[in-house]
């Protein structure tokens, strides 16, 4: 059974930290703005499989850290989080939803009517691009 629920900034570091930056200190992906933002989490069977962070600035939001366990990666629980991150932003009355995706990511987010707007840049080796999405 999957629950879908807000957790604490806390909640998500350690998936973050595996999932996205287990080469960097367990600090790297701690957010100075974690608590100013939503965070989400899937549970499958009262285990997290999967995070994201929202930050909502006046209508518009930003989604961040978003990590799905390794072992639950192309399960379809990504797609679960998102989908129900984008109806929470709606709710929340965010006009336009965007995040700055790993370009391995992209597929994931255009199922979702998020378009690339932006270049390719590199952080710390991986390749991101901005994507966004009216809602």
């Amino acid at each position: 059974m999957l629950e879908i629920k807000q957790i604490q900034p806390a909640d998500t570091w350690e998936l973050r930290h595996r999932v996205m930056w287990a080469d960097k200190p367990f600090e790297y992906v701690q957010l100075a703005e974690d608590d100013f933002g939503l965070h989400f989490g899937v549970f499958k069977e009262a285990n997290l499989v999967s995070v994201v962070s929202l930050f909502i600035e006046h209508n518009s939001a930003q989604f961040r850290k978003f990590a799905t366990e390794i072992s639950e990666q192309g399960k379809g629980y990504g797609g679960k989080l998102l989908g129900y991150l984008i109806e929470e932003a709606s709710q929340r009355n965010v006009k336009k939803l965007w995040c700055n995706a790993r370009l391995s990511a992209t597929g994931l987010y255009q199922k979702f009517g998020f378009q690339i707007v932006s270049e390719a840049w590199l952080k710390d080796g991986v390749e991101y691009v901005k994507m966004e999405r009216n809602l």
